[in-house]
C-alpha cells in the first residue's frame, strides 16, 4: 500500500532522514567502535547492543527512504467549511454524552493517544469533508457504529510540528 502524504509530511521525513545520516549513524559507528576495543566480542554485551542500534538506524532510513519513493503525495487544502487534514475537529458523541477534539491527519501521523486520527480509520475517514452541524455515522465495523454531531472545525492546523510515527 502506497503511504499518502502530504508536503509536510515529505519535509519531516526527509529531515529525520537526514538527521539519522549525520547524527545518529556517526554515533552508532562510534558506539560499535568503542565496545569493539573493549575485547573479546563473542561475550560482549556492548558491542552486540551497538550493531543492534547501528543495524536498526539503517533499517530506519531505508524504510523512510523507500516510503518516499512510493508515497502518494495529497494535498492538506480543503474548503473553508469543510474538515479536511490538519484540521481540529470537535465533535460530540452521542452515545457516550461526550465532547472530544481530534486532529485529522496521515495514517503516518495517526496517534489517537494523542489526539491524532488518521483519515484512513473509521473515524477519520467518516469526518473528512464533513461540516459543522452534520451528524455522522462511524462505522467501526460491520455489527457496531456510532453517531457524532460537528461542533466545530479549527482550520489552523499544524505545520507537521509532530513527528513521524517511528517504529
Amino acid at each position: 500500500m502506497r503511504e499518502q502524504l502530504t508536503k509536510s509530511d515529505i519535509k519531516k521525513i526527509e529531515e529525520e532522514i537526514e538527521y539519522r545520516k549525520l547524527v545518529v549513524r556517526k554515533e552508532a559507528i562510534e558506539a560499535v567502535k568503542e565496545a569493539r576495543a573493549h575485547g573479546d566480542l563473542s561475550e560482549n554485551f556492548e558491542y552486540h547492543a551497538a550493531k543492534k542500534d547501528k543495524n536498526k538506524n539503517e533499517s530506519r532510513i531505508r524504510y523512510l527512504e523507500r516510503m518516499l519513493k512510493t508515497a502518494q503525495i495529497i494535498s492538506d487544502e480543503s474548503k473553508d467549511d469543510e474538515a479536511g487534514i490538519n484540521n481540529t475537529v470537535e465533535i460530540y458523541i452521542e452515545e457516550d454524552d461526550e465532547t472530544e477534539k481530534y486532529r485529522l491527519v496521515t495514517s503516518i501521523r495517526g496517534n489517537s493517544v494523542k489526539g491524532l486520527i488518521s483519515t484512513e480509520s473509521p473515524m477519520g475517514k467518516a469526518l473528512l469533508g464533513r461540516k459543522v452541524g452534520e451528524r455522522v455515522y462511524i462505522k467501526v465495523n460491520d455489527s457496531y457504529g456510532y453517531y457524532v454531531v460537528i461542533k466545530s472545525i479549527d482550520k489552523t492546523g499544524d505545520d507537521g510540528a509532530d513527528s513521524i510515527r517511528s517504529f
